[in-house]
């Protein structure tokens, strides 16, 4: 479908200068969806619209309760259909995984989509061409976002990338202590910690967050201009207990794993040129190898002129035991998707990555505001 000069799409009419108020949906209310709750709550041209859950037990709760802060009037609901007939600008979309059949009928219903599920550079993924045409049927846009993969392997090597020359190798690597993330189903039966090593060598976590990161790594090779070797390399490394690992998800036993490592190479004849990496430890006290985790961090690195390298901190709680609940990191990729959504909300319909998109901030505390 294509629109004239000025036209409206069908489902959101485009917002005048003045109005500044755009409708959001928060669909799911896992350890992201709440902490986008509370972020929407607090944005100034933000309005929470509607809340969708997946259990029975929370329909009809306020979301505020859900999200652990004061009420908000709006009340959750599992009636997708209900959802889908309200008047929305936008959904942010944070299941713990992504269903495409899903988030198409979102963008036919004429909503735009922000989700830290996927979509951040996906246009050699299988089944993106029916996502975007759902999005000139809807006249909507859908944007993936977060913080790794999202902001540190893409957004940020692209930015500093501008102060640099002769770049020959670009590195983007998540450095975190895994007893802070106390989510027992995805620690154990999905990320395998505490598994045998036979059992964890048939992880699908190499494809699952590879179908991530080699997006990222296709989206900075084509910031920085590079054509790729067709296929990337993928490594997956494992260290076990040697002595039982006290954890918010229970004790890893000597034997089983208990340190993670994958790596995701883009190549230019067969030299690696864009790296991303993950390191998950149980902390580093009693692992064999001996790995070293060296304080919780992301970091971006540039083999080039000049040789840049930049650490993040603040984006993992201070420690194992403190701040679980209300984790940084989970939080920042929550507020990443957040305060994506009034340029998406005016952008041209269609699958929109950081390439064709402003600059998104953040906004002040409101006490600073007159």
């Amino acid at each position: 479908m294509l629109l004239a000069p000025g036209e409206a799409p069908p489902g959101r009419a485009r917002r005048k200068e003045a109005e500044v108020t755009y409708r959001v949906i928060q669909w799911a209310t896992g350890n992201v969806g709440r902490a986008a709750i509370e972020g929407i709550a607090a944005h100034p041209e933000l309005e929470l619209a509607g809340v969708w859950v997946h259990a029975e037990s929370k329909s009809g709760k306020d979301a505020g309760a859900i999200a652990g802060i004061g009420p908000l009037g709006v009340h959750a609901t599992c009636d997708v259909e209900a959802l889908l007939a309200l008047d929305a600008d936008c959904v942010l979309y944070s299941p713990m995984l992504a269903n495409t059949a899903e988030v198409v009928r979102i963008l036919e219903s004429g909503k735009n989509v922000v989700t830290p599920l996927g979509w951040f550079y996906p246009f050699s993924s299988a089944g993106v061409a029916e996502v975007e045409a759902a999005c000139r049927r809807g006249g909507a846009t859908l944007h993936g976002t977060g913080i790794h993969p999202g902001g540190i392997t893409e957004r940020f090597p692209l930015v500093l990338s501008a102060l640099c020359r002769k770049i020959r190798h670009v590195r983007a690597e998540e450095f975190s202590d895994i007893r802070s993330y106390a989510t027992e189903f995805v620690v154990r039966e999905v990320m395998l910690f505490g598994k045998s090593l036979e059992e964890a060598t048939k992880s699908s976590m190499p494809q699952l967050l590879g179908a991530g990161f080699q997006q990222s790594i296709d989206m900075v090779a084509a910031g920085l201009g590079l054509t790729l070797d067709p296929e990337k390399r993928t490594t997956h490394e494992m260290a076990v207990a040697t002595a039982p690992i006290d954890t918010p998800v229970g004790v890893i036993e000597p034997g089983t794993v208990a340190a993670q490592r994958f790596a995701w190479e883009g190549t230019v004849r067969g030299e690696p040129v864009i790296t991303a990496r993950v390191n998950w430890l149980m902390g580093d006290e009693s692992l064999e190898p001996a790995w070293k985790l060296g304080g919780e961090r992301f970091e971006i690195a540039f083999d080039a002129e000049p040789p840049l390298a930049v650490t993040f901190h603040g984006l993992h709680p201070p420690d194992v035991h403190r701040d679980l609940d209300r984790n940084p990191g989970i939080a920042a990729t929550a507020m990443h998707c957040v305060n994506s959504i009034p340029i998406v909300c005016e952008a041209e319909p269609g699958i929109r990555t950081y390439l064709d998109l402003p600059l998104v901030s953040g906004r002040a505390d409101p006490s600073l505001l007159r």
